[in-house]
């Protein structure tokens, strides 16, 4: 019957009452706050379970402050109880410990697209028959032209000798495209260059890019590395550089340009891409460029060291290592203001300031080229410099190293299964 429900329904919500009303608010608070699952590395220290704020056992005396010792790897779980009624299951997972070089070497950079970047347009001739056939043929700015006839271009030449071929049987090209994730089929009529004597399609492309930044780590296990932190764009498009292949050597710091408000400083540096390479490029994304490196080549300035995951950053001191004068790696002190404790991959997840008086005097904080530098904390590998705030060149972003290892290929964890359980946490 109805009353018989609500009876019922009324005594349960009593007996709730009972239970929670001598915890107190403040106890509530911290037992939701408590998270479903924690991830450690094996061989860490002690680690009290939950980690509630300002929490001691005198001041929650019905709380199992529990520790935890993670020696063992695998999973496990804790039962939080208050007089002995259970009120939050923990579940823990634990880490094979992983330890990486860290970097800091100043490194110069080529980037080969794929296919050829359209990055400008041109007229071919002059007065009323100037045109730009490609624009013509609607083959837009950020372009990347894959193929031409039915031929893979892989770069200038490639083109040039189509186009010259097409023109002189005068016929259109048939040119596939990408443009973002879509690929398009047009065509384009070469047309005859009076001044220069060529047949031309009224465009300026690009097929390599060079620059330089700074290694992050590297693995002489697998033999594979991370750098700069940040997608490489193209500095026209300003759109990312999808590659075809690349290389990476050492370079030589020469000069530094000063960073002030509003004008960012810059490392200038010596290298040759004739020089023996020192690794290669196989992955431009969001969280750096990616490959395999030369361990032979490569000398190790540091031992190999522990990773921290996102989300055990913290506010506090830290260091950077990077190369400010020859190709010397050296330590400056920093302060991580603040720190996102992600649990997905992203991109600038610290705010950093440089501390180091040094460093400031000679760069005035972060500098391009900079991108990249290792950033440790507590003997832990954290994360790594990425961008700089115009308006303070003594702060900016970092990226934090567990999303870098995840980009490298280096598995933190023992299997696909594992993997998807600690992101998923």
């Amino acid at each position: 019957m109805p009353w018989k429900r609500n009876i019922k329904f009324l005594f349960g919500f009593l007996l709730i009452l009972l239970f929670i009303i001598p915890l107190n608010f403040t106890q509530v608070r911290e037992y939701v706050s408590i998270p479903n699952h924690v991830t450690l590395f094996q061989h860490e220290a002690s680690v009290s379970i939950p980690q509630l704020k300002n929490a001691t056992v005198s001041e929650h005396p019905y709380i199992d402050n529990a520790k935890f010792h993670p020696r063992e790897v695998g999973k496990s779980e804790f039962v939080y109880k208050y007089k002995n009624i259970p009120v939050k299951k923990v579940a823990v997972e634990v880490l094979k410990k992983h330890e990486v070089i860290p970097g800091g070497q100043s490194i110069g950079v080529q980037l080969h697209t794929l296919g050829v970047l359209v990055v400008g347009h041109h007229l071919v001739n002059q007065g009323e028959q100037a045109k730009s056939p490609a624009e013509h043929a609607d083959i837009k700015v950020g372009d990347i032209i894959l193929e031409m006839d039915g031929k893979k271009v892989k770069g200038l030449d490639d083109l040039k000798q189509i186009v010259q071929q097409a023109g002189k049987e005068k016929r259109a090209i048939d040119v596939k495209i990408k443009r973002g994730n879509e690929y398009i089929q047009t065509k384009v009529e070469p047309t005859y260059n009076e001044q220069d004597k060529t047949y031309q399609i009224g465009l300026y492309i690009r097929d390599s890019t060079t620059g330089i930044g700074t290694i992050s780590f590297y693995d002489r296990v697998t033999g594979k590395y991370g750098a700069l932190g940040h997608v490489i764009s193209d500095a026209d498009t300003k759109k990312p550089i999808e590659i075809h292949n690349g290389k990476i050597v050492r370079s030589t710091i020469t000069h530094i340009e000063k960073g002030n408000r509003g004008i960012p400083g810059e490392k200038q540096a010596r290298f040759s891409m004739k020089d023996e390479q020192l690794g290669t490029i196989v992955k431009n994304s969001p969280y750096g460029i990616f490959g395999k490196i030369n361990t032979d080549l490569i000398e190790d300035h540091h031992e190999p060291i522990p990773i921290a995951l996102a989300k055990d950053v913290k506010k506090g001191p830290a260091h950077i290592l990077t190369v400010i004068e020859g190709d010397n790696v050296e330590k400056f002190d920093i302060e991580i203001i603040n720190s996102i404790p992600q649990t997905f991959p992203s991109t600038k997840g610290m705010i950093i300031k440089v501390t180091d008086e040094r460093l400031l005097e000679k760069t005035g904080g972060i500098v391009q080229g900079m991108s990249g530098s290792p950033i440790i904390q507590d003997g832990k590998l954290v994360g790594a410099v990425t961008h700089v705030f115009v308006n303070d060149p003594t702060s900016g972003y970092g990226v934090h190293i567990e999303w870098m290892l995840q980009e490298a290929g280096i598995d933190i964890f023992d299997d696909q299964e594992e993997q998807t359980y600690a992101k998923a946490l």
